[in-house]
């Protein structure tokens, strides 16, 4: 019994630092050399201060700004440790209040509700955490913004179309814009 225990003390360190030390060291420096924006969470910068993730949602809800997904995180929305979807099906009583209560907020805050919707200004992602919008619900708002902002439609425009991101290599997806990019552009463009 004893000549077998060493050889298991031997492999359970050997493979305790290969697996649990070496590997994730390995991964970690490939993961900052080649990935470095990636592996630190795609961060956003304004004047040196993080601002926030591009990959992570987050709550705009002034009339100056672009609205994203909803989040059906909780406790807070866009909470990134709590990733989830509302689960809600069609023909549930809650889904139908929140559409609701997104096309009010919408209303109150001087969108044109003259035209149909897009779905995406008024149902949660998948994950809760969505950071992008279509470029139908980037245009539909840009009405809103522009007069909030007090600045030309067609300026705006201009700005979402160059903060709108094509199908990923051509093919994948489809197309999106970053809600946070678009408007720290549009702070920006205020301050310029």
């Amino acid at each position: 019994m004893k000549s077998m225990f060493r050889p298991l003390i031997v492999i359970f360190v050997v493979l305790s630092a290969v697996t649990g030390l070496a590997y994730p060291a390995v991964m970690t420096a490939i993961g900052q050399a080649a990935f470095h924006d990636q592996v630190n969470g795609s961060m956003l910068e304004e004047n040196g201060k993080v601002v926030g993730s591009q990959l992570i949602g987050q709550q705009f809800d002034a009339p100056q700004y672009f609205w994203g997904r909803l989040s059906a995180t909780s406790p807070m929305p866009y909470n990134a440790s709590n990733s989830g979807g509302s689960n809600l099906g069609p023909t549930n009583p809650a889904l139908s209040d929140e559409v609701k209560g997104r096309l009010d907020a919408l209303k109150a805050a001087g969108t044109d509700m003259s035209k149909p919707v897009p779905i995406d200004l008024v149902t949660s992602s998948g994950s809760g955490l969505d950071p992008e919008i279509s470029p139908a619900a980037a245009a539909y708002q840009i009405a809103r913004v522009a007069s909030a902002r007090k600045l030309a439609p067609n300026d705006v425009a201009a700005l979402v179309d160059r903060y709108t991101t094509g199908r990923q290599f051509g093919v994948l997806g489809e197309a999106r814009v970053n809600v946070l990019k678009l408007n720290l552009a549009l702070d920006a463009m205020k301050q310029g």
